[in-house]
């Protein structure tokens, strides 16, 4: 498998490659060059194999010879040892539940996966590899948790400051070793920016190894695809018939993976882009024009994105064919307002927990399926509650509990390096010239 860039100004490349250096030297995103086709029978027999053969049969056309294949069915175990499950919700509505893993995000699927290749592709590097990463809040935790103790693997996490939960800020702020949380005076879109430059910059880029853990990496975006194929299984299991799928969509990297896993053969009806106000692709979906925002600041804070990166890898896998993109997906912007009383009104009609980001995806299928009754429906339920207590306790009336396997996180101190969204900062903390200012919370 080779990956070509999507500004196409740089040689194509093999999965090691594209892994470790994250972003082609031109700034485009790497795409695969063929997208593989699941094996004859594979669909058929998804709810009687392993979840870590089902990974290992969608990922390894993927990686190709990049990792051999005993340490690539290790990677895939790992990755994936932890439940999917579809839980019915209300009526024609189920949730694939995707927080069971260590951080209790969907993120852990790609940041696992990806923290165990970079660490294999280390052992033969000369130098330490720095991930550098943008969150909107969940991929940091999922990525500090992911890396941490990895040998030769730093890891540098750009965060808005007062825009991430308290539970997100400590999952990537409190661990300290080989994790630095980086406090960015600005909105997520001003972190993602500043990532982007510092790889554009060919000198910086000579004076250490760097690699991204975002979704624009292409072993954070691949792997998940896989719960998707959990997902779709169980609910042919339940219904007998390809769902519509809602998904939960910020820098897009999670509904692109399903889109991509549909062209390979995985039986969706439609998928739904679930946007907060953030609203741009919604927006391209009703008038065919893309035109990036400001991101503005939402209960839902990790869908917080007004330029997502990975919606020209959705344009490339359609071929950049507004009719083939517009007959597979529909999109929804939800408010706020609407975020809260979904929140409360399931809880109440149904005694399920939905989290912001779930409770926009489950406001968006709702939607679609009341224009398409005859449908069997699917969100994808993103993070635990836990991680929004204010948004939620405030809708439900109810304390959410703090899972055991965070109580001990939670009283660690907070470790940031506080910035103002400028690149000079970045390159000079970056370059060792911006002496370290930890923020003790």
């Amino acid at each position: 498998m080779r990956y070509y860039s999507l500004n196409r100004q740089s040689e194509t490349v093999d999965f090691r490659t594209a892994t470790i250096a994250g972003q082609a030297p031109d700034g485009g995103l790497y795409f695969p060059e063929i997208i593989p086709q699941f094996p004859a029978g594979f669909v058929e027999q998804l709810p009687h194999l392993e979840p870590a053969e089902v990974a290992y049969t969608v990922l390894a056309p993927y990686v190709g010879e990049a990792i051999p294949e005993a340490e690539l069915r290790r990677i895939c175990a790992e990755t994936v040892n932890f439940p999917f499950p579809l839980v019915p919700v209300a009526n024609g509505i189920s949730a694939l539940e995707l927080f069971h893993g260590p951080t209790l995000a969907f993120k852990d699927v790609g940041a696992r996966f990806m923290s165990r290749c970079l660490g294999y592709f280390s052992r033969s590097e000369t130098r330490p590899v720095t991930v550098l990463v943008a969150t909107s809040g969940d991929t940091g935790g999922a990525v500090a948790s992911g890396f941490l103790g990895v040998p030769g693997v730093e890891v540098v996490i750009l965060y808005p400051s007062g825009r991430v939960s308290p539970v997100q800020e400590q999952q990537l702020t409190a661990l300290g070793q080989n994790v630095t949380a980086l406090e960015v005076r600005g909105n997520f879109d001003d972190c993602q920016r500043l990532v982007k430059q510092a790889f554009r910059d060919q000198e910086l880029m000579q004076q250490r190894r760097f690699t991204s853990a975002n979704s624009i990496n292409v072993a954070r975006w691949l792997p998940q695809q896989v719960y998707y194929c959990y997902g779709v299984a169980q609910a042919l299991a339940q219904t007998g018939k390809p769902p519509v799928v809602a998904v939960p969509s910020g820098n897009f990297g999670n509904l692109c993976a399903g889109l991509l896993a549909h062209v390979s053969g995985l039986p969706v009806a439609r998928f739904v882009a679930a946007c907060n106000a953030n609203a741009v692709v919604p927006a391209y979906l009703t008038s065919g024009r893309y035109a990036a925002q400001p991101a503005v600041a939402t209960l839902s804070n990790a869908m917080d994105v007004g330029d997502p990166s990975n919606f020209g890898r959705i344009l490339e896998l359609f071929g950049n064919e507004y009719p083939s993109i517009r007959e597979k997906l529909s999109g929804y912007s939800v408010s706020d307002a609407e975020t809260s009383a979904t929140i409360r009104r399931v809880h109440q009609q149904t005694g399920y927990v939905l989290d912001p980001h779930g409770a926009v995806a489950y406001f968006a299928l709702e939607h679609y399926l009341a224009r398409n009754p005859e449908a069997a429906g699917v969100f994808l339920e993103t993070a635990h509650p836990v991680k929004f207590p204010n948004v939620v306790e405030a809708a439900t009336g109810r304390e959410v509990a703090v899972p055991s396997e965070l109580q001990t996180l939670m009283q660690q101190p907070k470790r940031s390096v506080v910035l103002e969204p400028a690149y000079e900062e970045l390159r000079e903390y970056l370059t060792g010239q911006l002496q370290e200012n930890p923020v003790t919370a």
